[in-house]
């Protein structure tokens, strides 16, 4: 789907919730939910790594929803199991409802093993990095 020029955005969870939560200040909720949509693929990354407000699990719900009605895939990272996700989520009929979708109908990669950081992290003069 990308190497035929489908369109790809990568953007991290919370800043999605946050201009969604925009939107729903300035009355273009509609409009932005629609651009988290409309692009082939959309890689939400840092996925569940606090707990979520009680709009900001209604909006997460809106876009699960409307990217697996449009059939278009959506790519999670997380540090979190998905096990551990159901409560971060206020009310557990949207935590069921959403997460239903995500973890029943997605293909699952688990990686478990040091972290890369370390290994770009920029290191003093004369210091050596060790080995890959």
């Amino acid at each position: 789907m990308i190497r035929r020029g489908g369109q790809v955005r990568f953007v991290k969870t919370s800043r999605v919730l946050a201009d969604l939560a925009g939107g729903h200040a300035d009355r273009t909720w509609e409009r932005r939910l629609r651009e988290y949509t409309r692009p082939a693929v959309v890689i939400l990354d840092d996925f569940a790594m606090r707990e979520l407000t009680a709009a900001q699990a209604d909006d997460l719900y809106e876009l699960v929803s409307e990217r697996a009605i449009a059939a278009r895939p959506l790519i999670l990272t997380s540090n979190r199991a998905p096990a551990d996700w159901y409560a971060l989520f206020p009310n557990p009929v949207v935590a069921e409802s959403l997460l239903d979708r995500l973890i029943n109908t997605s293909h699952q990669v688990l990686m478990d093993g040091p972290s890369f950081r370390p290994r770009t992290r920029p290191r003093p003069a004369g210091e050596q990095q060790g080995p890959s």
